[in-house]
C-alpha cells in the first residue's frame, strides 16, 4: 500500500523534544505508519497485545542510547497512567515517548495518578480532500478562510465513495474498499468493543449499528431506538457512548442560546467511516461533517484553540447543518446542498440574530464560487480545500 506523510508528523515530532504524545484515533487510520515514519534506527515499537512485547513494557527493557519509545494500545494496561508517568519521569532525559491507541485515550485518564503537564494530545482522522491533494491553508479563528485554488472533482469524488481510511482511499477499487469495510467492522466488535468491557451483549450493540446509518444528519431519538431494540434508554446511550469512545460514530449537540428558541437534548450522529452510508446525500453530508471535525481536532490539538463544532435548530424547525464556535463565539457556519439550489433562508436567519461573521452555502454540483447577500456559495472543493 501506499505511504504518504500524514499532516500531523511535523507537529508530533516538535512536540516530543519537550514532552509525551497522546495520538488517538479509529482502528486502521494510520497511527501505527505514523509512529513507524517519526522512528530512526534506535528507536523502538512496542504493542501491548503482543506478549513478548508486553514483558518487555513491563519490565523497562528500553534502549542503552537515546530513542523514540512507541507504546501501542498501552492503554488496555490497567495501570497504564501510573507505569507511564513513572517511566516518563525518569527517562525523560534519555528516551521520548510516543503512545497510541485506537479508543479515546481520554477515558482512560480518569482516576489514579494524573499525566497532566507531561504529555500533548493529537487526534488523528482519515483523509480529507485537502490532505490528498497536498493543500496546507493556514487558517485564524474570525477570518474568512482561505480557499484553495485547486479543484479536483476526481480526487472529492474518491473521497465519496471509497472514504478517507487510508486503505481503501489510497487504493480505490470497489472490492479492496468492501474487503477493507468487512473485516474493519469483523474486528472493531471483536476485539475493540470486547477489550473497552464495557458491553455484555455485543451482538445488541452490533444491532444498534447496523440501525445508525438510516438515523445520520436527522436529530437522533434515543426512544425510538430502544423501542426497536427493547432495551432500557440507559442500556441505549450507554451503548451510544462506547461507539463514540471508540471512534465508530460522532455525535453534534445543537447551540443552545436565548437569542433562538433553539432545541437543548437532541443530537445528530454520523459516522467516522462515511462510506458505509448508501444514501449519497447523506454520505455527502457526513463527509463534510467529517472534514470539519478534523478541521477543529487539528486547530485545538495544534494550536490550542477551545473549538466546537455544534449544529443550529430552533422550536420552529429551521436549521442549519454546522456551526464552527471558538471559545463559545460563532467563527463560520455551513449548509450543505446536494444540488444548485436558491440560499438558504435559515441560514440568512441565523446568521443575522447569532452574528455569525462568516455563511458558507455548499452545492455539492457547484464548480465556481461566488457570493451573494454577504453569503459564500462555495463549491466542495474550494471549502474542503481550506480545511487541512
Amino acid at each position: 500500500m501506499e505511504i504518504r506523510p500524514r499532516y500531523l508528523e511535523p507537529f508530533i515530532a516538535a512536540d516530543l523534544k519537550h514532552k509525551m504524545v497522546l495520538l488517538a484515533g479509529p482502528r486502521q487510520v494510520g497511527k501505527t505508519t505514523l509512529a513507524m515514519e517519526l522512528m530512526g534506527e534506535d528507536d523502538r515499537y512496542y504493542n501491548w497485545e503482543h506478549r513478548a512485547d508486553r514483558k518487555a513494557i513491563l519490565a523497562a527493557e528500553w534502549p542503552i542510547s537515546p530513542s523514540l519509545i512507541v507504546l501501542d494500545e498501552i492503554h488496555k494496561y490497567r495501570f497504564w497512567k501510573r507505569w507511564l508517568k513513572g517511566e516518563f519521569d525518569k527517562h525523560r532525559r534519555r528516551h521520548r515517548f510516543l503512545v497510541t491507541g485506537s479508543a479515546r485515550l481520554v477515558i482512560y485518564r480518569k482516576g489514579g495518578d494524573s499525566l497532566q503537564g507531561r504529555y500533548h494530545h493529537y487526534r488523528l482522522h482519515p483523509f480529507t480532500y485537502a490532505e490528498l491533494i497536498g493543500q496546507e491553508h493556514k487558517q485564524e479563528p474570525f477570518f474568512e478562510l482561505r480557499i484553495s485554488k485547486s479543484k479536483d472533482r476526481d480526487t472529492l469524488e474518491r473521497l465519496v465513495h471509497f472514504g478517507g481510511f487510508p486503505e481503501p482511499a489510497l487504493a480505490a477499487r470497489a472490492r479492496a474498499h468492501r474487503r477493507w469495510q468487512k473485516e474493519h467492522v469483523d474486528r472493531f466488535f471483536r476485539e475493540d468493543v470486547r477489550d473497552l468491557g464495557a458491553v455484555r451483549d455485543i451482538s445488541l450493540i452490533e444491532i444498534l449499528a447496523d440501525l445508525l446509518p438510516d438515523r445520520v444528519g436527522s436529530l437522533l431519538s434515543i426512544n425510538s431506538l430502544r423501542e426497536d431494540l427493547e432495551v432500557s434508554h440507559k442500556a441505549v446511550s450507554h451503548w451510544l457512548d462506547v461507539l463514540e469512545h471508540l471512534y465508530f460514530t460522532f455525535r453534534l449537540p445543537p447551540l443552545v442560546t436565548k437569542k433562538v428558541r433553539s432545541i437543548k437534548k437532541d443530537r445528530k450522529l454520523y459516522l467516522w467511516d462515511y462510506s458505509a452510508l448508501t444514501e449519497r446525500s447523506a454520505r455527502i453530508e457526513n463527509l463534510v461533517a467529517s472534514h470539519l471535525l478534523k478541521f477543529c481536532h487539528f486547530l485545538e490539538d495544534t494550536e490550542g484553540y477551545r473549538i466546537d463544532l455544534r449544529f443550529l435548530r430552533d422550536k420552529e424547525k429551521r436549521e442549519v447543518d454546522f456551526l464552527v464556535l471558538v471559545d463559545r463565539k460563532p467563527w463560520f457556519a455551513v449548509e450543505v446542498k446536494a444540488r444548485k439550489e436558491s440560499l438558504s433562508s435559515h441560514l440568512r436567519y441565523f446568521g443575522d440574530r447569532l452574528r455569525i461573521p462568516y455563511l458558507y452555502q455548499v452545492v455539492w454540483d457547484l464548480d465556481e464560487s461566488y457570493t451573494k447577500n454577504d453569503v459564500f456559495v462555495m463549491s466542495p472543493m474550494d471549502f474542503l480545500g481550506a480545511l487541512r
